[in-house]
């Protein structure tokens, strides 16, 4: 029966859900960002119908919705998170909220109810990881690249198989490909064109049978292959963040390399120089309380930014 994992990480935590050693979902939270489920008190500082902005007790600001008639600007109310903040090209989209008693469930189980383990089994996060990093998921026959842009994620549908077969593999692939990132929102998936109509309704069965656990509302396949899909946004998928902070990423994994390491002696951690700057004392002295070990951090540009290699070497 599948389970969901949560893994406690410098800098993030980290939550997979796992049947045997395949992982069907993923989800990401970087430490401090308001997330999916969180409970909060703002000031309702601009209010438009049943819509607005508060203001936090830290000063950040939010957007509200659905919110109450008897609601006034300058009041206190609590809200839950519904959309975190997402990063995209030129801007910041808001935290979302709305009253507790509008919200129905979000993602938070995940973290709230899973187990807590100490590491992942091997390789898992890896695997899911390095697929985020590169965009691209392989299937038998072809591929699927994935692309974020602030109106949508994209992705294309690429092989060399005749084309109702490349269509059917690929979408019994993105079944899998969908929840392992944890996009959501808006999704349109550039099928090859498939002339014959009931080519076009094969693809469309499969994806239904494929997405039937993941919430979503979907349309048929068009002539050029074109299918939309649009499901819950609780915050940035795995491809966002590599999208927007692709060094916060490969910081935080060299980080998970450098604490997985055993042995005595001292942590050497040598990653791409923009990895270095990124990483913050605070993460250092927190890896260095879990390993028991003082962490010493060598940058080598010839490196790629997701290369970032932990060993234990002598003492200094």
């Amino acid at each position: 029966m599948p389970e969901w994992l949560v893994e406690d990480g410098i800098g993030e935590t980290r939550a997979i859900l796992v049947e045997g050693d395949r992982v069907l979902a993923a989800k990401l939270r970087w430490e401090g960002e308001l997330h999916a489920g969180q409970q909060v008190t703002a000031k309702l500082t601009t209010k438009r119908g049943t819509r607005g902005t508060g203001t936090l007790a830290d000063g950040r600001e939010i957007l509200l919705d659905r919110l109450p008639q008897s609601a006034s600007e300058g009041a206190s109310l609590s809200a839950v998170i519904t959309r975190g903040a997402i990063a995209e090209r030129g801007r910041l989209k808001l935290p979302a909220a709305r009253p507790p008693e509008a919200v129905t469930a979000t993602a938070d189980h995940a973290f709230s109810t899973g187990k807590e383990v100490h590491r992942f089994p091997a390789g898992l996060w890896e695997e899911v990881w390095d697929e985020a990093s590169r965009g691209e998921i392989d299937f038998d026959g072809g591929s699927l690249l994935f692309s974020v842009t602030p109106a949508m994620s994209v992705v294309d549908v690429d092989g060399d198989l005749p084309l109702r077969e490349l269509a059917l593999r690929a979408a019994r692939a993105l079944g899998g490909a969908l929840p392992r990132f944890d996009l959501g929102g808006s999704i349109g998936i550039d099928f090859p064109t498939l002339e014959a109509k009931t080519d076009r309704k094969a693809v469309d069965s499969l994806l239904k049978d494929v997405l039937a656990d993941w919430p979503h509302e979907r349309t048929a396949m068009n002539g050029f292959g074109f299918v939309q899909l649009v499901a819950r946004l609780e915050g940035p998928s795995l491809l966002h963040r590599f999208a927007s902070s692709r060094t916060g990423m490969a910081a935080r994994m060299a980080l998970r390399r450098a604490e997985r390491v055993e042995g005595a002696g001292v942590t050497l951690l040598t990653v791409h120089p923009a990895l270095k700057a990124k990483i913050r004392d605070e993460w250092i002295a927190e890896l260095e309380r879990r390993t028991g070990r003082p962490l010493r951090i060598e940058a080598d540009p010839g490196l790629a930014i997701e290369a970032g290699a932990a060993q234990i070497v002598g003492h200094d």
